[in-house]
């Protein structure tokens, strides 16, 4: 009777393992299945994070370099340098049009500068076709037979220059003085035409001429 008993516990205690045993396993499992269930569900948002969290850093650099843009700008501008009439910070569309204002200031001033330096290339040129005819006439007055050596006073220098500048003068009036365009485009133009190298030879050659004459006309000096 007593071996029956025993028999039974043992039945009870072998069912009552087997079935912890099954049960743990079973819950074993479902948890096992549970974290891979929110391990998927929460690595799409983490993924998602790292996106925005990546947009944002991209935008915070766009944001910098823009901002870093401007106040070069502000810098290098010296119309951007000054506040704005309230006292306030000026605003971006105001440095972006002053600056526009001064490159377009700095274009204008390039092309006067250019202008400039192209008006004094061609004086520099006209100048030169002058002393070049000037020492034309003089090598051709030491050249000419019979010459001699002798010196003329002051007095007589100044009088064929006063002639020679007259008749030059009395060209240049119809130059127009308006404004400094029309004054450069005007001397040019006058040089160009009264300056030419011959042109100055043959007048500078009358007047001397019309000087001896007059020179010889005049009854010696008692």
């Amino acid at each position: 009777m007593k071996t029956d008993s025993k028999n039974a516990v043992a039945r009870d205690d072998l069912l009552f393992g087997c079935n912890s045993a099954s049960g743990l396993q079973g819950s074993t499992a479902q948890n096992t299945d549970d974290d891979e269930e929110g391990d998927s569900k929460s690595s799409p948002l983490s993924y998602k994070e790292r996106r925005r969290e990546a947009h944002t850093q991209a935008e915070q650099k766009r944001r910098d370099a823009i901002k870093k843009g401007y106040d070069s700008l502000q810098e290098l501008v010296p119309t951007c340098q000054q506040t704005d009439i309230s006292g306030y910070k000026l605003s971006k569309a105001t440095v972006l049009q002053r600056s526009i204002d001064y490159i377009q200031y700095l274009q204008q001033q390039k092309k006067k500068q250019e202008d400039e330096r192209n008006a004094l290339r061609k004086e520099v040129v006209a100048l030169r076709i002058m002393q070049t005819n000037y020492e034309q006439i003089v090598k051709a007055q030491q050249s000419q037979p019979g010459h001699t050596e002798t010196r003329i006073s002051d007095e007589v220098k100044f009088s064929v220059f006063q002639v020679i500048m007259e008749q030059l003068f009395l060209t240049f009036r119809n130059v127009s003085v308006n404004n400094f365009t029309e004054l450069s485009a005007g001397v040019f133009s006058w040089l160009e035409e009264y300056c030419k190298p011959q042109t100055l030879k043959d007048m500078v050659l009358r007047v001397l001429q019309r000087h001896n004459s007059l020179m010889h006309d005049q009854p010696p000096s008692q």
